[in-house]
Formats: C-alpha cells, structure tokens, sequence
C-alpha cells in the first residue's frame, strides 16, 4: 500500500481528504458528496484550522444537496474556460460545429468579461437583465434577435458545462430568452450592378500591386461563386477542398434548319449543342447541416482559373487527383531577391476576404446601396442570388432553400419583398400564353347548342 504524503491528510475515509499542491501553502480540500468528488479550496494555512474549515465544507456540500443545490460552485470565468476547451477540441476532432467559432468568441469578448467574477449559480435573471443593459452600450445598438440567440447558445454551453461538472444542477439553471429587434435583411445588388461587379475585376486586378494581384484573382472567383451558387459567406467555401467537388455535364441539343435571305427554312438541321457544365459541391463546413450545392459554368471557369494559377492543371485533373487541399488558396508572392535567396512560394489561405471586398465596391461606388442608403457585405451576394433565382429563374422555394442550406420559412421571411414589378419575368407567362394561344380549334362539345337555350325558356315558363 502506497505510504500517504505528508502533504494529504484523510479526515474521514473515501469521504474528506485535505492536501497541499506542489508549491502552495494554502490546503485545498476533497470531499465526496452523492458519490461524487468535489475539490476546493479551504483558503486556510494552518493544518488545524484546514481540518476544520474541511468538515464545515462537507457540512456545507450536504446541506446544499438536500436543497436541490449544486453541494459546489465555481467562478464564470473557470467553467467559461472548460466549456471553450470542450468546443476547441470537439472542432479538432471534426464533430464540433462551424457555430463554435462564434460561440467561443462570444464567450472570450462578452460572457467572460461580465460575468467571470460571478459564481455560476449566482447568474440569475436580474444580473442577465443588467447584462443586457451593458451588453447594448458596448455595441452601440439595440442588438438584433439573431445576435441574442447566439449569445444565449454560448451561454448555455457554459451553463451545459456547469451541469456536467456537477457546479449547478438543471433545474435551477437560469431560462435565456431573445426578444432583440427583428433583424434586417441586408440589401442585394440590381442586375445592373451584379453586371458592374462582373465586368470591372479584371481592370481592378491590373491596377493592383505587384503583391496583391494573387489576392484579387482569388477574391473575383470567390465573388463569381458566391453569386453563382447562394453559399453562404465564409467557411461555406473557403473551407472547401477539392475532393468535396464533382464535375457535371448535362448537355442539351437543339436543332434548327438553315435560313436563305427571304427567310425561307432550308437545308440540313443545325445541331446546336449547350453543354451546361456544372458541379456538385458537397458543403461540410456549414450552419445547420452538410449539404449538396449545384454550380453552374461560372463557378466551373472559377475552379478552372484557380486550378491552372495554383497548380498548373487543369479542372479535371486536379478532380481526379482527388486532391485534400482547399480551394480558395493563392500564390504567396516572393520578390526576386527572396527568390535568389531560395524562398520557395506557398499556397496561402486567406483569412478574410471581407475587407478586400470592400475596397472593390468602395471603388467602383457600389458599396453602399442607392435604395436603402446601407452598405453591402459579401453576405449581399447571398441574397443577390436568391432574389434573381425567384424573379428570373422561376426556382421553387424548395428547391431554393435545400441549394441555399436554410429552411422554406426562412425564405419566406426574407424575401417576401419581392414585388410583382420584381417578378415581372415570370408574371410574363410564355409558356401558359403560348399553350392557351397554341390551338383554335375548340371542341364541339364547347359549341353553341341552341336547343339548351330554348329547354331552358320552357322550363321558365311552366313554373
């Protein structure tokens, strides 16, 4: 049997043990309480009165159990940090989800720095109100309902951590509640505008410096796939690695004959083929849930220019490859003096591209929207793409909502802006125009029939 440290004490056996860590003079204290050991601190020096403060500490812990209270606590702060590491390491290990970024943020800028010095079973509703107060003087605004229910989802992963530990039971945990202002829907581009964007990278890329240009390149295709594909800005695509990606070809042949100058039809059927060259990209790194997006030739010309500027290859190859590297990566630019020095060039990963993007729209007047008088983000692009596949494209909400990662509701909600002025491509009604104008031929069964005229005078008449 293992001889007991001098510095550990047992009070009572498999119930009270006191003991000293290397280096301090303070006893902390270990005591078991519904088969459960907890430790603390029994902020004593001297032995005598540690063994003491010890059996009150146990005395205390048993009290609280009969109360239906957590027999220990612990500052915010500590369970703040536990409940980080627990996120951090579920994120390493591939099971966390994208929303513990936010979440751990949320925690380290706002929940900590409030209420760290607080025990956790002291968090109550009206210190939760206090923080509402202070919380809406550190932003400056009145925070809007997706903002609270991020910060109450951090909270409560805090509290969740409490709750395993041991430091506070569920029932007494405090119930969160987001009554924030309804949040905005932030502003699109016009067609006009998406046509600008489109059109004015290339000259933009020219202008930069020697430096930045591998940057810019990166930031047009991300901006062209945005727009083409309704993903979400972010790890929606910059997570995105080559593998997750697969070509599609869905190839439509029309045929039309040869017109002669009087515009008489003549001479063999012209074979007219659209290839429709697409991909299917699958999104891990999501909000809700992984998913399958389509993208359509830009975001194909996008991965094609990314593969041949980072790889030398073509689309295809690097598809076949198989490749586990990201996608949204750049050529770090090494001067010809590093170069002569040995430094070899590496693929880079951008941190943001935020910024960037609006320096492009700052210079080309598009960043702030001439309707609302508001700025546009690279999350504009999102909606951008919603709105032009609802007024041009006829697409389903559906089908919207499975290609955009977000429920039928939600696009409902945010897009019930579109007005029949918006929508007046689709109020055009070729098709059903041409159906209903496509046969004059009407059946007989629809013709005049003077003999039901006349039945229906003498039935008149007899009553």
């Amino acid at each position: 049997m293992p001889k007991q440290l001098t510095t550990t004490h047992t009070l009572i056996e498999r119930q009270l043990v006191i003991y000293k860590r290397e280096r301090s003079a303070i006893w902390q204290c270990r005591y078991q309480v519904d088969s459960k050991w907890q430790r603390t601190s029994t902020s004593e020096r001297d032995l005598d009165k540690a063994k003491a403060r010890a059996h009150e500490l146990l005395i205390e812990a048993n009290v609280r159990k009969k109360l239906n209270v957590a027999p220990i606590t612990r500052y915010f702060k500590d369970i703040a940090k536990l409940a980080i590491q627990r996120m951090e390491k579920e994120l390493r290990d591939g099971n966390g989800k994208i929303m513990y970024k936010e979440y751990i943020a949320i925690i380290q800028n706002y929940l900590s720095k409030y209420f760290g010095k607080h025990y956790i079973d002291s968090i109550d509703y009206q210190l939760i109100q206090n923080f509402d107060k202070w919380r809406e003087e550190k932003l400056g605004r009145v925070p809007a309902r997706s903002t609270l229910l991020n910060h109450n989802a951090a909270l409560n992963r805090v509290f969740d951590e409490a709750v395993i530990r041991g430091f506070i039971v569920n029932s007494n945990r405090p119930k969160l509640v987001a009554k924030g202002k309804e949040g905005e829907r932030r502003d699109d581009f016009s067609l006009e505008e998406v046509r600008a964007i489109r059109s004015n990278f290339d000259a933009w890329i020219a202008r930069g410096k020697v430096d930045s240009i591998a940057i810019r390149e990166l930031l047009k295709d991300y901006v062209l796939m945005l727009l083409d594909t309704g993903a979400r800005a972010g790890a929606e695509l910059l997570d995105l690695k080559w593998v997750q990606i697969e070509r599609k070809h869905d190839p439509v042949i029309t045929k039309t004959a040869e017109v002669d100058e009087e515009g008489e039809h003549g001479g063999e059927a012209i074979e007219l083929v659209n290839l429709n060259r697409g991909a299917i990209i699958y999104i891990e790194k999501h909000k809700t849930k992984p998913r399958y997006i389509y993208g359509r030739a830009p975001t194909v010309q996008a991965l094609t220019r990314i593969a041949k500027r980072n790889y030398g290859k073509a689309f295809s190859e690097m598809l076949e490859e198989k490749s586990t590297d990201y996608v949204f990566t750049y050529v770090e630019y090494v001067s010809k003096e590093d170069k002569e020095k040995g430094k070899v060039a590496r693929l880079l990963r951008p941190t943001s591209l935020n910024k960037l993007f609006e320096t492009y729209l700052t210079e080309h007047d598009l960043l702030i929207s001439p309707v609302t008088n508001k700025r546009r983000v690279l999350y504009s692009l999102r909606h951008t793409y919603a709105t032009l596949a609802l007024t041009h494209d006829g697409l389903t909400i559906h089908t919207l909502a499975e290609q955009m990662g977000t429920s039928v509701g939600m696009i409902e909600k945010h897009y019930s802006h579109l007005n029949v002025i918006k929508a007046r491509h689709q109020l055009q009604g070729t098709v059903s125009r041409e159906l209903i104008e496509a046969d004059a031929d009407v059946s007989s069964k629809y013709a005049f029939d003077e003999r039901k005229v006349k039945k229906k005078a003498v039935k008149k008449t007899t009553k």
